[in-house]
């Protein structure tokens, strides 16, 4: 399989003259998904071009302001990557649903500045209600980390869904 990797390849990554640019963490992360799993073989790099080329052209802003090339291009990135894992059948439609789930979790729980850590624990109460109720998380974690309050009014976000 070939394992060349060429960045100019990619339709309208953002970048500057030193390479790609990230403005959030989990954009790099993806990034760097895509980049292992090519060169580990798992697919060729003209087929992950193609991936996003079709992602890009489907034209989606996932609620992002359309001056937001960044941030749409990495969300079409990861539209992309969930497609091609699938298609390849490395992972199925769930396993990608409960990664993404635990990953979000990870992130609403962790404090400022704190790196993001995988936690396999459950809350003493539905966490994921889904009706827009507003609760202050009075519940401790036990998984060995201090608990942020994140006081009355946080909301918990809903479930991680796909992007596409």
């Amino acid at each position: 399989m070939d394992q060349i990797t060429n960045i100019d390849e990619l339709p309208g990554i953002p970048r500057n003259e030193a390479g790609p640019l990230f403005a959030e963490p989990w954009q790099l992360t993806a990034f760097g998904i895509v980049l292992a799993l090519h060169r580990q073989g798992y697919f060729q790099w003209r087929e992950w071009v193609n991936y996003l080329s079709e992602e890009i052209e489907l034209g989606k802003t996932y609620g992002l302001e359309p001056g937001n090339h960044n941030g749409i291009y990495y969300h079409q990135w990861l539209a992309a990557l969930e497609k091609l894992v699938t298609d390849k059948e490395l992972s199925s439609f769930d396993e990608l649903i409960a990664r993404k789930e635990e990953w979000r979790h990870a992130d609403e729980h962790r404090g400022f500045g704190e790196p993001l850590t995988l936690h396999h624990h459950h809350h003493d109460h539905d966490h994921h209600h889904g009706h827009g109720h507003v609760h202050g998380h009075g519940h401790g974690h036990g998984h060995g980390h201090q608990h942020h309050d994140h006081g009355p009014d946080h909301v918990c976000r809903p479930p991680a869904a796909r992007l596409s």
